[in-house]
């Protein structure tokens, strides 16, 4: 029954953020279990395009570092606004939510030559973070019971965070620009007096990921029509950072860092 409950639950999460969330984890069991290394996944410009390894492209969005409390805190987070996004604002828009995947992912691999990364998956959170927090702006968060504030405030928190840590903030202010270009392009510009739309989904990713509209003008034969059912009626469907590795929890409360406690109209 465990089995069953926990596999259903898993199944439940939508397919863009479970399936960046179980690579994360399986890139970290691998490595966790010496299958692999870190130096196998790491961004090396050099390796990449003089040596075509070209998976580093990839697996350096993977790996969060060995196991441990760091490495969880960085998944709950990821898990979190990854999955808040897909049923949020990418609800029924997968398509545009692996296009700002793949967006985020090139924006970061440019901006990678020229900073000393190696590991860009916490950036990416923090871009996560940033887009949820620009499009929940009224939405109110709390920090360990001792600060409270709006949702847009969460990445420079975070990034205060780890100042005040006196670790180095690039990552953060990685995420924050590349999240802040896409939320530019996505949700202002185009809406700005003569603003047009510059990031279009490709057809190739709507046909892969997105299901096709149903024709509202198809009358279906009477053959088709099951019996017992008011057919053609529309029933409403009920929908149901990153932390740096530095990064702790407060205990799970409604008033957890992170966890919004309450909406404002």
């Amino acid at each position: 029954m465990a089995y069953q409950s926990l596999r259903l639950e898993y199944l439940q999460i939508p397919p863009v953020s479970r399936a960046y969330t179980t690579a994360c984890v399986l890139t970290t069991a691998a490595v966790q279990l010496e299958l692999i290394t870190p130096f196998q996944l790491y961004f090396n410009p050099e390796l990449i395009f003089k040596h075509f390894q070209i998976w580093r492209l990839i697996t350096n969005f993977l790996f969060f570092g060995p196991v441990g409390f760091n490495f969880l805190f960085n998944m709950i987070f990821l898990y979190r606004y990854c999955r808040m996004l897909e049923e949020g604002s990418f609800r029924g828009r997968t398509a545009d939510f692996v296009f700002m995947f793949l967006f985020g992912g090139f924006l970061m691999t440019l901006f990678g030559l020229f900073v000393s990364l190696v590991f860009l998956g916490q950036a990416f959170t923090i871009m996560l973070v940033y887009v949820w927090s620009r499009r929940n702006p009224y939405v109110r968060m709390n920090f360990f019971g001792l600060l409270n504030f709006q949702a847009p405030f969460l990445p420079w928190v975070l990034m205060g965070f780890s100042l005040l840590l006196g670790n180095s903030i690039i990552v953060d202010l990685l995420g924050i620009a590349v999240g802040h270009i896409y939320f530019f392009l996505e949700d202002v510009f185009p809406n700005q007096p003569g603003g047009i739309r510059i990031l279009k989904t490709p057809s190739i990713l709507k046909a892969i990921f997105d299901t096709p509209d149903e024709d509202p003008n198809y009358n279906p034969l009477p053959e088709e029509r099951p019996g017992g059912f008011a057919w053609g009626c529309k029933f409403p469907v009920v929908g149901c950072p990153a932390v740096r590795l530095h990064c702790v929890l407060s205990s799970v409360t409604s008033h957890q860092f992170g966890q919004p406690y309450n909406h404002h109209a």
